[in-house]
């Protein structure tokens, strides 16, 4: 870790730890929201007092596909419509107001709308406007600030999303190695690009799941491995030597979906030292952890030096476009702009990246950070919502999971997306998935009743599992947390034990079980005679 910054997380937990809480929350049956006290939510809180909210969701699917236009805003019942949103908290069209721990997925540190960065947006807008096409000096200033906390982006390039920072990587990686393949962590998001949606949200199931509409092609050069396992890293490292070699491997450093599924502190230093040895390019991606850990972001926090770094979500400070790629000059310069220039360069466009409202907000916010040391704020807001959480699962004696990592705090109160199919054998993986698919979506709707009821409790999640602190939260002596504790306190004394989520599958088992039995027995039998 470098001693010259501070970081938000105060320690880290022990992943084995979690793995084996997290399955033995998915060896119980389901604990959620009584029916009686979901039915009565849902007519009382969403029908009630989210009229405007369900008329808007009602009439957007007429017009918008799913009626949404973000996977963040897929909530049960229905989706509810912000009308305002500052520092910890927002409010919906109907006056309803929330605990805000979704944070837009995670690049407010500072809290919502800050208003330092807000009213440096405003004076460019009187003048520049928010795009012109040119250069505009926003763009320098940004990427000598990031420069500045993390040395290994010697040269940044930003980009519309996330997932447009990964596909200039990916291409990166392999104009510089030569090779093909990339090798990801089951269970991790880098966006949406063809041979990205492989192995989403659970490890093991490739593009089973969430990959249609897409050729099975686009993933021929794409490798999935388990995440934690050093063994099976290298397994696949080797293996790919024969068929068209390693490109890059590419890593979320806490653990593929922010840790979801956490990592030991010294995987990814053991994780590169593998990608090196087989000469491919490392890959952070920190599209949450820069500038949320820490100002060095999670490679300064494990101390190291990735050879690419993916950016999003807080490098445009909350406002839209927020995305990039860096690193070392070496490859960070196969970027190059220019039009047909005949030099091996990764083609990388976008009419919007690195726009002049977007690259001042990333710049004001870094500078906002650096002012209010809002990372190591933000983490310690976590930590007190993280303890008091664990003190309340312990109170009603639930089989929760809780942990953080910082200001990045995991309520597991399902397990939907903690099982684990990772295997080299394609028909092993797919019996997993399929023997298990039944127990996985009723534990996801299990978590969506969860989220409910949390948002009629006046809080907001990701995906009821998943809650991101902010600045905002650390100020006076933490009363946004301590308020939200308590409703987190009375949402847990409505659950009870469904006596669901693992009964179909053990009478599967059982009746197996049986079967073998009689099998066995049957053979001894004939044997005998």
């Amino acid at each position: 870790m470098d001693d010259k910054q501070q970081y938000g997380v105060s320690f880290w937990e022990d992943p084995d730890k979690i793995y084996d809480a997290l399955h033995k929350l998915t060896s119980q049956p389901i604990y959620e929201v009584k029916k009686s006290e979901m039915d009565r939510i849902l007519a009382e809180y969403f029908d009630e007092k989210c009229a405007k909210s369900k008329a808007i969701s009602t009439e957007a699917k007429k017009f918008i596909p799913g009626g949404v236009q973000h996977n963040l805003a897929f909530n049960y019942p229905f989706p509810i419509a912000i009308a305002k949103a500052e520092g910890a908290y927002m409010e919906d069209v109907d006056g309803n107001k929330y605990i805000d721990f979704l944070q837009a997925g995670g690049p407010t540190i500072l809290g919502s709308n800050n208003e330092t960065i807000r009213n440096e947006v405003k004076k460019l807008l009187d003048t520049c406007g928010p795009v012109t096409g040119l250069l505009h000096e926003a763009e320098l200033l940004l990427a000598k600030k990031i420069n500045e906390h993390m040395p290994a982006v010697e040269m940044f390039r930003m980009l519309g999303s996330g997932t447009e920072s990964v596909m200039a990587a990916l291409r990166i990686a392999r104009i510089e190695t030569k090779n093909k393949r990339i090798i990801k962590m089951g269970g991790a998001y880098h966006g949406w690009s063809d041979q990205m949606v492989y192995g989403l949200k659970i490890p093991g199931t490739r593009q089973f799941l969430e990959s249609h509409g897409i050729p099975d092609t686009c993933f021929k050069l794409t490798d999935e491995v388990k995440p934690n396992d050093l063994e099976m890293l290298e397994r696949m490292l080797h293996k790919n030597k024969s068929r068209g070699g390693t490109a890059a491997v590419i890593v979320e450093p806490v653990g593929p979906e922010s840790g979801t599924r956490p990592v030991s502190k010294d995987y990814n230093a053991e994780a590169m030292k593998l990608a090196h040895k087989y000469g491919a390019l490392f890959i952070f991606d920190e599209v949450v952890t820069g500038f949320r850990l820490g100002l060095g972001g999670a490679q300064g926090y494990f101390g190291l030096e990735p050879d690419l770094t993916i950016f999003g979500k807080i490098i445009a400070g909350g406002y839209p476009a927020a995305g990039g790629v860096g690193g070392k000059r070496q490859y960070a310069g196969l970027m190059a702009a220019g039009v047909a220039t005949g030099k091996h360069r990764a083609y990388v466009g976008g009419t919007l990246a690195a726009n002049p409202m977007s690259s001042l907000a990333g710049y004001e916010c870094i500078k906002q950070i650096e002012a209010t040391n809002a990372c190591v704020k933000a983490g310690l807001a976590g930590d007190r919502l993280a303890n008091g959480l664990k003190e309340l699962v312990a109170k009603y004696n639930l089989p929760y999971v809780v942990y953080n990592q910082g200001s990045i705090v995991h309520l597991e109160c399902t397990g939907a997306m903690s099982f684990d199919f990772s295997s080299f054998n394609l028909l092993k993986s797919l019996s997993g998935i399929l023997t298990h698919q039944r127990m996985i979506y009723k534990r996801k709707d299990a978590m969506e009743h969860m989220g409910a009821a949390y948002m009629a409790n006046g809080i907001v999640t990701l995906a009821g599992s998943r809650l991101y602190t902010s600045l905002a939260d650390y100020e006076n002596n933490f009363a946004v947390i301590d308020e939200a504790l308590k409703r987190f306190d009375k949402v847990f004394s409505m659950v009870e034990n469904t006596g669901e989520g693992v009964e179909i599958d053990s009478l599967i088992d059982g009746l197996k079980a049986e079967l073998n039995k009689k099998k066995a027995k049957k053979a001894l039998a004939n044997k005998a005679e």
